[in-house]
This record gives C-alpha cells, structure tokens and sequence, in this order.
C-alpha cells in the first residue's frame, strides 16, 4: 500500500513543527482554508487573533519575549494587506518573524481576481526577505531558508505568499536540514585587528559613556556587557529598546538617552570624551542635532549590520561583528580606566536631576509606574504602546534583565503594545505580563481582548485614559500655541465595562491614594485578564525632553517659561 500523499499545506506545516514552531497567531479566509485545514490535526497552537494587525504584534511580541520567530498566518488580499503595518514595524525593530499569506491560484496571478494583490511586492520595503511559492516542490527549501534568514545576523520578517494551488496540490519535495545561501554572510567575530584598535583608543578616554542597544539583548550578550562595564569602570547609556541590556538598577546605569531620556544621561553623552555605541544605530531621538552631537568625543560604533556603520554618524573605530563575540575578544584586552572623577561628576548629576514628578493635583501617570515597579519589584515582563505613557514607564520602570521591555521604537506603532503582551504572555510562562497602552492606541486593538479573555491569559492590562492623544497634544501645546487640532478623545468609553463585555474583569483608579492597593489587588488576579482603567490628569507633559532636531543643551528639564521655536525633527 503505497503512503499518502502530502499536500502542499501539510509539507508547510510539518515543516513549521521541524523548525520548533510551537504557536501560529492567525486569521483564515477562502485562499488559505488549505492551511488551516492542515493545521487542524497539528500539535501546533492555533490562536484565532480578531484582526490580522493584532496577530502581527502578537507574533512580534513573542519573539522579542521568547527570542524564538513568531509566526503569522493569514488569507489573501486584505489579510494580507493587513499584516504590513506588523511586518513594518518588526522590520525597524529588527524582530524575527515569519508571515504565511494565502494567495489566489497561480493561473490567476496579474489578473486582478478576487482577493488579488501583490503582497510581496507590496512587503519589499517592510521585510528582511519575501517569497511567492510558485511550484510545491521549492516549499521546504522556502521555509528552511524564511526561517533562517529571519532569525540570523540582524533578525527580520520575512513574508510567503502561497497560492492555493500550491498548498492543496500536492508536494513530493523532500524535507531539508541544511542550506546554502551564497552572498549571505553572517559577520561573527569581527576583525582582531580593529577589536585592539577600540581597546587602545579606550584606554586613553576619562570620560567614557557606553551607548548600549537592542543589538546587545539579540546577541545574546548581556553578561559580557556587564563584565565590560564593570571592568573599564564606565557609565552606561540605554536606547528605548537597549532597556534591559544592562541592569537599570546598577549603579553604572544611567537609565535611557535622547529626547526624553534622564537628564543625567543626556549630561553624560553631552560631556563625554568617548561613546561607544554597542548594538545601537545612532538614530535621531538618539543623536538630536547631528552636527552638534558629542562634537569633541572619540566615536565607535559595534553592530553586525555592516550597513549601519558610518550611514548616521562618522565614528573613528568601528567592528563590523556580533556583539557578544566582539566583547568576549575585546573585554581581556581593556583595563580599568580612570574614571573615578567622571563618575563623581555624574553622581552629582544624578542628585540634581532626578527624575520628578509633582504628587499634587490629579492622577499621575509617573506615580502609577513607579508604585508598580515597587509592586513587582521589578520581576516582570511589560509591553507599552507608543506615546508619553511609553516615556514615562521607560524612566520609572527599571528592567534589570533582557527581554523585559517590549515595545514598538522605530515604527512608533499604536496599537502594538496590548498585543504584543498577548504574545509575550503565550511565549513565556515564568514572570507576569503587563501591558501599558495610552487611550488612544489602546483603541487601536481594544477587540483582542476577546482572544486575551478565550485564552485565559493572565495579562494586566493598564489603559492611561487622559482623554488626549498626550504626545501630540504636548508638542501642540510647547510648539504650536496650544492648537489642539484633532487630539481631544472625549469619546472615550468606560473601559472597565468594555473590559466586562468581553468577560474581562474590570479595574479602576482615579485617585492616587487608591494606586498601591490597586496595584497589589491586580497583580494577585490570576483568573485571566484583567484591565485597570485608569483616569490619570489630562495635560501633563514629559520631561526631561530634547525637542526634535535639536542639541542636548537645548534639554528642557521643566515646563519652558517661554515659547519655543518649532522643531526641526520629526515628533
């Protein structure tokens, strides 16, 4: 009797489980029913997203929780269309993940049939890599290949359109364990000869910083980051998403830099006689005025994007090479450097520009973190939206292990923080997931709460309902005279009772005396999700901030007492 034929569809399954996938975060339609057909009997997880944005963050999410690709799968035309924005903004924040798109059938391909469109080459731009499957016998060489290249050297998405014909006919390609991919190379080590040229111009620097990135968390290299800090004796900078990296609570951690970084971070970069950019790509909330940029200090710049190296800023030493190999050469060959006076200064830096905030008036979104950072006492895993919310729990929450802190950086994606805690929640069982979305991005994806509540996970989920889209109205308000042009979101809903509409229990604070037991009564409920609804004062501003385009002298530290210029950035 002779063995069953494959399809198409069960081949890309089974080679998904080959490849340790365990979970697909997904949404079906006509072109991809043989897919989740094939899916049916899998040992797989399946789970049904409400919107196939929301199972882009979620499988982003995933990654950056669990470090593993997280994988998408959705049906044609507009499922398709649907996935770019979370493609987008994986590709800017450098996150693996795998997106599966059903296609019409080959014969139908160029001729605008029903559901229709050119997904790959709508993804160019968004993607590391995209594929369209147009004979059965290349789909395990795809799929070895997809997942390969999304999660070496600098990890992106990549995008396989499978037509249908394609996954219901049938497949008689073998299943493969390697590849050979000629002119992708993947820097490792870096080059020896410019590894002793950094620890030479090291060793004469006073004033060291340390500009440690997302790069350092993807590499695998935050105890070597560590050991070399400690070793040289030097501070230590975070971008956004370095936060993690290296301990926020170490005292050679100065918490994020940039424009709305800590104000002694800021002092740091700007009186620095040496930064060395480690897993970070220099980019604007980071440099501020380019040509004013740390003008005096020694740059060096280590990244395993060879692409990065020179395109923002002009270093004077660089290695092209994975972070964790490059310190483990590189950390023998340094000593401890003299830097005795610099972190005196930058002590007093630190007692004379803490981070504040006024406890008076209403509700505080800074008093809400930081009681919750005292809460958890730091042991957990928090995603955010993007806006001052996002700023606000970057400073007061400090994350002392990699993989903490998920959130969207380059693309600067509303919507992607309560999804992306769906998907850390799936992907890591051993800390609590919080999610801190501001009103306005929160209801970007607020229907996911269906999928939170039908898979039971545990997720804390903190809407900052300040009834504005904060960000934007803070800069309507420093730079445009208060023209507040399409921010004010007094539509907004009792989220408590949304929340229990979708059978999600229901939280609420409105005052700050009610903050730490609240905190300590969500924290303890572990029967699902749950939401806190919390109405937090409507017209407070982030400071320090850098405005866009602008030097670090020009740090606001407190509300200006006169009007500034417009700025030159973009927000």
């Amino acid at each position: 009797m002779s063995e069953k034929k494959l399809t198409g569809a069960e081949v890309i399954i089974e080679c998904l489980k080959r490849e340790g996938v365990e979970v697909i975060f997904a949404y079906p339609g006509g072109a991809a029913i043989p897919l989740f057909d094939a899916l049916y009997d899998s040992s797989i997880k399946l789970v049904l997203v409400r919107h196939e944005q929301g199972a882009t963050h979620m499988a982003d999410g995933y990654a950056r929780a669990t470090g593993k690709p997280g994988v998408v799968l959705v049906t044609s035309g507009p499922g398709a269309t649907n996935t770019l924005t979370g493609m987008y903004t994986a590709q800017m924040d450098s996150s693996p993940m795998i997106v599966i798109c059903g296609q019409t059938i080959t014969a139908n391909l160029g001729t605008d049939a029903f559901q229709e469109c050119d997904i790959s080459g709508m993804s160019y731009a968004a993607v590391k890599h995209s594929y369209l499957l147009k004979s059965s016998e290349l789909i395990p060489k795809t799929i070895k290949e997809a997942f390969y290249i999304c999660n070496t050297g600098r990890p992106g998405p990549v995008m396989i359109d499978v037509p249908k014909d394609i996954s219901q006919g049938p497949c008689t390609a073998p299943f493969i364990d390697t590849i050979s991919l000629p002119g992708y190379a993947i820097p490792g080590k870096g080059d020896s000869k410019e590894i002793s040229k950094v620890a030479e111009i090291l060793a004469g620097s006073k004033r060291p910083v340390l500009l440690v990135g997302q790069g350092v968390i993807l590499s695998g290299a935050s105890k070597q980051i560590k050991e070399f800090a400690e070793k040289l004796q030097a501070p230590v900078v975070n971008t956004l998403l370095g936060l993690g990296s290296f301990p926020g609570s170490h005292d050679l951690s100065l918490g994020m830099l940039g424009m709305h970084g800590t104000a002694y971070a800021n002092k740091a970069v700007e009186h620095c006689d040496l930064i060395m950019s480690i897993g970070s790509r220099w980019d604007d909330r980071i440099t501020g005025k380019i040509q004013e940029f740390c003008p005096d200090a020694i740059k060096i710049h280590i990244d395993i994007d060879r692409a990065e190296i020179n395109k923002v800023m002009e270093v004077h030493a660089h290695v092209n090479g994975d972070a964790r190999f490059v310190l483990e050469e590189l950390t023998p060959q340094v000593r401890q450097l003299d830097t005795s006076d610099w972190l005196k200064r930058i002590s007093s830096w630190k007692k004379k520009y803490p981070l504040k905030y006024k406890k008076q008036g209403g509700l505080k979104m800074q008093y809400i973190f930081d009681e919750l950072y005292k809460v958890t006492k730091g042991n957990a895993i928090v995603t955010s939206d993007v806006g001052q919310h996002q700023m606000w729990a970057a400073q007061f929450y400090k994350f002392d292990e990699p993989r903490q802190w998920i959130n969207s950086g380059g693309a600067g994606t509303m919507g992607f923080g309560f999804p992306a805690a769906i998907g850390a929640a799936i992907g890591r069982k051993d800390k609590p997931v919080i999610a801190i979305a501001g009103d306005g991005g929160f209801q970007m994806t607020l229907f996911e709460l269906s999928t939170a509540a039908i898979e039971k996970l545990p997720i804390k989920i903190f809407v900052m309902d300040n009834k504005y889209l904060g960000m934007v109205r803070q800069w309507q308000e420093l730079f445009f005279d208060r023209r507040y042009s399409g921010v004010e979101l007094e539509g907004n809903p009792d989220f408590v009772k949304l929340a229990e509409s979708y059978g999600v229990k229901g939280f609420r604070i409105k005052r700050s005396a009610d903050v730490t037991k609240t905190l300590e009564k969500v924290m303890a409920y572990n029967d699902g999700p749950c939401l806190v609804h919390c109405e937090v004062e409507k017209e407070a501003n982030v400071y320090p901030m850098i405005p866009a385009g602008a030097p670090y002298s020009n740090m606001l530290t407190e509300e200006p007492k006169e009007k500034l210029e417009k700025p030159t950035g973009s927000t």
